[in-house]
Parts: C-alpha cells; structure tokens; sequence
C-alpha cells in the first residue's frame, strides 16, 4: 500500500494541479498538499511543516522551478524534486537535472508521474538511511576522538598497513614521542624510525605481519629527539569490512617507561626486598582470592533456605575468609608502622573465640584450659582483629610446640606496672595494663634462640612449616597499641608468652545491630574489574540485589563502555590494580567524561599514599578487598543516595 504524502506544489495553475494529484491518487496516494506560486510563500511552507515532495511548473510569473530548487537546497532539504512543465527542450531539462532535479515530466505524459514518484521515494529513503548511517559514524568518531585525545597517558592511532598511511593519531604521540602529530600524518614511517635500533627491526617485521591479523602486541624502546629513551607498549586490532577483510589497524601505545624502570629496579633489588614490598605484593592477590569466597559465602547464606548445619558450614568459610583479610591487614600494618582501627573492648571476648577456634580445629591430644574472669577485667582500646591475630598465631606456636600433645593455657589479669617493675621491663611506661598469658607445655625455647623469635624470617620450623612472620607481626601489633610482651621459656617444659595491654577508662563499645541489606532501584553498575571470579560474584550479588551490571576487564575497556552509555550509567565500581590501565588512570578519565560521575574505588591494598591519591581525586568511597555482599551493597547505596 503506497503512503500518505504531504506534497509542496510549485504551481500557478491551479488546474493542472488538480490533473496531477488526480494521477497520483490513481497510483494509490492520499495527499496532502500546498499550493505556491513564489520564493516567499514557498519559504513560509517549508518553515510550517516538513515535506515528501516537490513537485514544480518550470516557468511560473514570478517565480521558476531553478528558483525553487536553489531555495530548498539552501534550506539544505534532501527531497524529492520533480519538474512537470509543458515542453522546456531538452538543453534545459539536463540543466535543471545537473542542478539537482530529480525527474523532468512533461504535463502531457503524466502517467509517468506515479513511477517517477515512487522511484525518487526509494532513493529518497536510501539517502537518508546513508545520511542516518554517516551521521552515525561522525558522532561514533567524534565519540572515539574525544574519549583518545581525554588520555594523556597513551596514545590511540589508526593506521592503513597496506597503503602506509597514518589516518590518527591523538595528541599523547607529540608528548611521548616528543614528534609533532603532523610529521607522523607526512612520514607514516617516523614512528618506526624513533625505535631503538636494536628492536626496529623485530618491531617492523611484527608490525606488518602481524598487525591485520590481530597479533600485535610489543614493547620496544624509542629514542625521543632529545636524546631520552622511553618504553613502549604498543598493541593493535584490525578493522574488518563488509567481507571480513581486515583493511585497517586501530591500536593503543603506552608510555610503560616507569613499569620498566620499576622491573629493573625491582630485579636489582630482589634479595633486599623489605618485609613492606613483600606484604603489599602479597596482599593485592590474596585479597582477590578471598573477595570471591567471601562475598559467595555469605550471598549463599543470605539467598538460601539452609539447614543449621550447612549455614554453619557456610559461616566457617566466611568466617575463615575474613581471617585469611585479617592476616593479611595485619602483616601491612606491621610492614607499615600502620595503626589499626581501635575500639574500647573487653579481652575476653578475643579469648574466647580463640579458645573455641583452637577447640574445634587442635589435636584432642592438647587440653585447652581458660583462667579469665567473665567480668572485672579492664577495658583495652583495640583493633580486635588485630588482637586476635596476635592471639590466635600464639596458640598455633603453642599447638606446634606440643606434636605429642600437651596442656594450652589461656589466662587474663589486671596489672599495674609501677617504676620498679618498668625498670626491668623497658619497653613498658609505668600505669594499668591488662595481662594476657598464653602457655604451653611443649618443647620450649633455647635460651640462645629466644632473642631472635621476634626478628621477621626467624623460624625454628621446618622448611614449609612457617614463615617466620608470626611472631614478628604480633609484637608489631602489640607495640603499635602501646604494649609490650615477656616470654619465660624452659627446654622440655615449655613456654608462656605474656601480653601487657595498656588499660583504659572507657566503656567497651558494643557491636551495632546487623542491618538488613539494601536493595537497588534498577541502577545501572559498571563493575572495572580484571579478575573473573571477583566479576562473577560481585554481579550476581548487585543482580541480586535489583541492580544491572555492565562488566569492563580494564581501564580502557571501561572507558569505551562509558563514552559510550554514560547517561544511563548510575555508578562505576572500579578496581585500583588492573593490566592495561589502573583504576585511577580510568577514574580520573571517566571524571574529564562527565565530572559528575558517581565511582568507589576497590582494592586489596589499601596504602596511606593511595588513600591520599582517592582523597585528592575527589573519590569519596573506598571498598577494600576482600568484601562481603552487605559492604558490597551498603557502599553503593551509600554513594547513590547520600553522596553528591
């Protein structure tokens, strides 16, 4: 069935008009339509409304077909123009068509209309799908020119292999490559002329051979004019057309100098490597191992109907899990001098849950005896995780110690440290202190080892057995909350080692009530995350929970994604440690995005100076590794609906 038409008419007939509308309905057509006979009345139509169709006389009194084709294309209006006149001569009609005239017909031959209309109605609708198609490609190249030359870190490029010709490259090149961009665009090989000499030649075969077939992915050195030499990493991605031929290449080439230089430095310096360096490489993989377990333990827990004894299995593993964190926090905060978050509380509730841990999981050949009063006792300001870090890791020393079985004691006391008893113990100040022994009747120490037991690496365990940082974790943490520990150890008798705690005034603070996990409103959550598992889990539990979930493996695949979606994206969950691009890098892009950009930052190291870094970008929410389905969503809820 043909349309309905909204036709302008170029006419001062009004009969011959009618004859051609008449031929039009016959086609099929319902019309609507508009009668002009000069510039000014056609210029007023084509402000009203909008048009399917010209149809215009060649010669009018005042007015001509040429007239008004140049008016509706100074209008830049993409219709439709068919003459229908009495006879013009040929010279003319070929004119009018070179012009931009889409059909001439003379008002004799009008049953050519209706084919001349639906043909140039075809074509029409083609134009403007080409028009739709290229506008689309502008807007997606300006979208890409915009998102590349917002990255001053590395430089985005597009180039033709075949023909050798640079069609892109952003800005970053003048400041990396320290060549101007327009030099590059003049000599497609400069980029390939700065390579070091000794890898131009591995760079150039690669490039070429494996760039269209999507291999390309190399480091290389370039020499700058100015004599310095920089690091590169450089990757490409060809571009297929209709066919599937690759007939372009798009890539990304990073400044990796001071990763190189970090390599370098790090490799000279392997066999001095500080207790710090070793925790904090540690704990950013550790943690990514544990968010997963963690955050599926207690999802399980919360979206299962279970029996006790499977909840109870479920809170073991979590419960495991965030022991596993806890160690790790605590050998950073030893490694760093770093203070914990302290509160009033009361020791015997720490004792307590060690005494059950080493029940349910020591040998039934090492009895556990308790000596603390279940009230009285003085209050200590604490991390208690970090007090049952240090807790726990004497009683594994205590259970080693006893491979034939044995006695573990576990007793607590008030204490007063006067002038002569701080006398004999230095690192103490005189005061209250609450003292907290924990005994065994094991093996004991030799007295020429006992100086030592402290020193990090120091272990008198078998290769595999221990690690040799217990013990000087938990003197770190003991020193770091003002206390100070005694040993008292005898061969073949055993072992006591005796925290002092410095007591306080204060109440012990009680535990806050649990809070019923918050609920999304359909938003929609950009998770920047390059660990599958951590992915997997922490969009199950925002789906969960009535969030939608777009997924980045990195910085620059989460940048792409929100260029691209970023008026309907609510919030960005960004880790800070990722390959290609860091989480800050993507997260201060993102702000140059849209400055308003909601983001939390993750990670499993969380330093002082990258703290600062988060501050000083202006990010106001931090989620550590590894985390729990209710800080999950309590943190997002947080920013979404409190944070401006």
């Amino acid at each position: 069935m043909n349309p309905h038409l909204h036709i302008l008419v170029v006419e001062d007939s009004e009969d011959d008009m009618l004859l051609m509308l008449r031929e039009l309905r016959r086609g099929g057509y319902t019309l609507e339509y508009e009668r002009v006979e000069t510039a000014a009345q056609m210029q007023v139509a084509l402000d009203r409304q909008s048009w399917d169709l010209v149809i215009a006389d060649y010669t009018l009194p005042e007015f001509s077909a040429p007239d008004a084709l140049k008016l509706l294309q100074s209008q830049q209006q993409d219709l439709p123009f068919i003459i229908v006149s009495g006879t013009i001569g040929e010279e003319t009609a070929v004119a009018a068509m070179k012009a931009g005239a889409h059909d001439y017909i003379t008002k004799g031959n009008l049953p050519r209309l209706v084919p001349a209309v639906e043909r140039e109605l075809r074509e029409a609708k083609e134009r403007q799908k080409r028009h739709n198609a290229e506008q689309a490609l502008r807007e997606s190249e300006e979208r890409f020119r915009q998102l590349a030359e917002n990255i001053a870190e590395s430089v985005f490029w597009m180039s033709d292999p075949i023909s050798r010709q640079q069609l892109y490259v952003s800005p970053a090149y003048e400041r990396i490559w320290g060549r101007s961009c327009e030099s590059l665009y003049a000599n497609f090989l400069e980029w390939l002329e700065a390579i070091h000499p000794e890898d131009r030649q591995r760079i150039q075969t690669n490039f070429f051979e494996q760039a269209l077939a999507g291999n390309y992915d190399e480091e290389y050195r370039i020499i700058r004019p100015d004599g310095s030499i920089r690091w590169i990493r450089d990757r490409g991605f060809p571009i297929q057309d209709n066919s599937g031929t690759p007939y372009r290449v798009v890539g990304i080439a990073e400044d990796i100098t001071d990763r190189k230089l970090t390599e370098a430095a790090l490799r000279h310096a392997q066999r001095m490597e500080s207790l710090g360096t070793l925790a904090s490489g540690i704990a950013h993989d550790f943690n990514n191992i544990l968010t997963p377990i963690l955050a599926t333990a207690q999802l399980l827990t919360l979206k299962l109907s279970l029996g006790k004894q499977d909840r109870h299995l479920l809170q073991l593993i979590e419960d495991s899990a965030k022991r596993g964190a806890d160690l790790v926090k605590q050998i950073l905060a030893f490694a760093r001098g770093v203070e914990g978050k302290r509160l009033p509380l009361q020791v015997r509730h720490i004792l307590s849950e060690v005494m059950h841990v080493a029940r349910q999981t020591f040998p039934k050949t090492i009895e556990i005896h308790t000596d603390f009063p279940s009230a009285n006792l003085w209050t200590v300001a604490a991390d208690a995780t970090q007090l049952h870090q240090v807790f726990m890791n004497l009683c594994v020393n205590a259970r080693d110690a006893m491979p034939n079985g044995g006695i573990l004691s576990l007793a607590a006391e008030n204490k007063f440290v006067n002038e002569a008893c701080r006398r004999m113990n230095p690192e103490a100040s005189p005061g209250s202190y609450v003292a907290i022994a924990i005994s065994d009747t094991g093996t004991g120490i030799p007295s020429e080892l006992l100086e030592r037991i402290f020193d990090p690496f120091f272990t008198t365990k078998e290769v595999g057995k221990g690690t040799g940082l217990g013990l000087s974790t938990a003197l770190g943490i003991v020193k770091n909350h003002g206390g100070f520990v005694k040993v008292y150890s005898e061969v073949g008798r055993g072992s006591q080692f005796k925290v002092y705690l410095p007591a306080i005034e204060d109440a012990e603070t009680q535990p806050a009530a649990e809070l019923a996990l918050l609920s999304g409103n359909n938003e929609l959550i950009l998770i920047v995350e390059d660990e599958p598992s951590i992915q997997q889990v922490t969009q199950t539990s925002l789906e969960n929970y009535n969030y939608r979930v777009l997924i980045a493996k990195d910085g620059i695949e989460a940048i792409a994604l929100y260029a691209e979606c970023k008026y309907e994206i609510d919030l960005a969950l960004i880790d800070l440690m990722m390959p290609s691009m860091d989480g800050l890098t993507a997260t201060r892009t993102l702000q140059k995005l849209n400055p308003k950009v909601k983001a939390i930052v993750t990670s499993g190291l969380a330093s002082n100076n990258l703290m600062a870094e988060i501050t000083e970008i202006g990010v106001k929410a931090f989620l550590p590794k590894p985390y729990t389905t209710k800080e999950l969503l309590d943190a997002i809820y947080r920013v979404l609906h409190f944070d401006s």
